[in-house]
């Protein structure tokens, strides 16, 4: 169990990079889902315990982990933002040396490693120096590492960033499976990577926790709130103007929008089922139940 209790943090300057968060963590996925600047980098590494709280606690099976990090370190598997490597290492010499770090067995690391590059994939560059690595090939390094020496807590943040469509798949799936027994903490401004595998989700904007459910109830929040509506093209800038559109696509009959609006907008628009995209897009920037007063009406619609 792991509690972040009214968490801040503060940079010199002044900016408030988080502000007065709580939550608990249990086992099981968190996706912290936000903009790119909502804070939740800075949350990540307050909570992997690599920079320390400007205010609050910190509590890993009530223990504080600001004043006594080592426990939390010890069963912590963390992969930040940026991932650095040694360049002229071997992906199997560089994961060699992290477990000897982390003091795992030369008998126990040689498995796990064998283990971990088959399963993200890279046996057949494990020749390799890091420095010949893609940046998708960096970011399954990194993700390996982090997955080391079979840690309780897993804090992961954009993930998937540099990975192709079907690797990101793959590691949805792996982290899926893990947070069956483990705490999974992932954080990502990509809406995709949560909504298939996470059983709750915390949106942050700002620096502060703005919502946390499953993703049953945050889509019931937008309930009758979603439409779509087919525009001539020289509507569009009003329609984006007044309403929270999520997107857009261009057809030969005009431009089929899918906004929100907790009435419908005008004439002839269509309501629609929400995905969390709608959900997402409505809590970060809010909806407004006012009428538009120059968006297209019947005439304006195709």
């Amino acid at each position: 169990m792991l509690d972040l209790l009214d968490i801040t943090k503060v940079y010199k300057g002044g900016k408030r990079a988080v502000d007065d968060m709580t939550m608990r963590l249990e086992p099981g996925m968190l996706g912290l889902l936000g903009p790119n600047g909502a804070g939740k980098s800075s949350l990540m590494r307050i909570t992997a315990t690599v920079t320390r709280p400007t205010s609050g606690r910190l509590l890993f099976h009530g223990e504080d982990a600001v004043a006594r990090p080592n426990t939390l370190r010890r069963r912590l598997g963390y992969l930040p933002q940026d991932f650095g490597v040694y360049p002229n290492l071997t992906s199997r010499e560089f994961l060699t040396y992290l477990a000897a770090a982390k003091g795992m067995s030369a008998k126990s690391a040689r498995a796990r490693i064998d283990e971990l590059l088959e399963l993200v994939n890279l046996t057949e560059a494990v020749k390799r120096p890091l420095g010949k690595y893609s940046g998708g090939m960096l970011r399954r390094v990194g993700i390996a590492q982090a997955l080391l020496a079979d840690p309780e807590v897993i804090i992961v943040d954009e993930p998937t960033a540099g990975l192709d469509p079907e690797e990101r798949v793959r590691f949805r799936n792996l982290l899926s499976d893990l947070a069956a027994d483990k705490v999974v903490m992932l954080s990502t401004h990509i809406v995709s990577d949560v909504e298939s595998v996470a059983s709750d989700i915390a949106v942050v904007a700002n620096g502060r926790l703005q919502r946390r459910g499953t993703p049953e109830e945050l889509l019931r929040s937008v309930e009758g709130h979603v439409w779509e509506v087919l525009v001539d093209p020289a509507y569009v800038p009003a329609v984006q103007n007044e309403y929270i559109v999520s997107r857009m696509v261009r057809t030969t009959e005009g431009v089929r929008i899918r906004l929100l609006s907790p009435e419908a907008p005008y004439e002839g628009a269509a309501q629609l089922v929400p995905d969390l995209e709608d959900a997402y897009l409505a809590i970060i920037r809010g909806t407004s139940g006012d009428q538009p007063a120059s968006a297209p009406t019947r005439a304006g619609a195709v």
